[in-house]
């Protein structure tokens, strides 16, 4: 894995560990045809499809009518470690889908990359069920 601020931009690149990664999320269940690549911001993960072409996507809720195209250039500048981060990825405690508050400190909480897996396959299940107890569906 490789990690590290890309310009205004922390990056976490799953490399080789993005096949076992993209099962542990469920990302071929939520996201057919994409494969991972890694997270953007610790609030999106990076995906590529089968041509190539890369976007992101909201880890909560994971939909592709969420995808977004990524600007690979972004790659070519030189990652810039940041120990303080490091190993760790921010994760919202109540997700801002669900009402949580990007700004307020206390909705915040640093998690291992294991921890990060359950908290978004948990927090996408609830999704679908609320979606569903709403009459919606999480469908793309």
């Amino acid at each position: 894995m490789t990690e590290g601020w890309y310009g205004d931009d922390y990056l976490v690149l799953f490399e080789q560990k993005a096949p076992s990664l993209e099962r542990a999320y469920g990302l071929s269940e939520a996201l057919p045809g994409y494969h991972l690549v890694g997270l953007r911001g610790w609030d999106d993960f990076i995906v590529e499809d089968s041509r190539g072409a890369r976007f992101t996507v909201p880890t909560v809720p994971l939909l592709s009518r969420h995808l977004r195209p990524f600007p690979t250039s972004i790659l070519q500048l030189k990652a810039a470690s940041d120990e303080a981060v490091a190993g760790r990825i921010r994760w919202y405690i109540t997700p801002v889908v669900f009402g949580g508050d990007p700004k307020h400190g206390d909705n915040v909480k640093w998690v291992t990359l294991d921890e990060h897996v359950q908290l978004v396959k948990w927090w996408n299940g609830k999704y679908r069920e609320v979606s569903r107890s709403h009459g919606g569906t999480p469908a793309a």
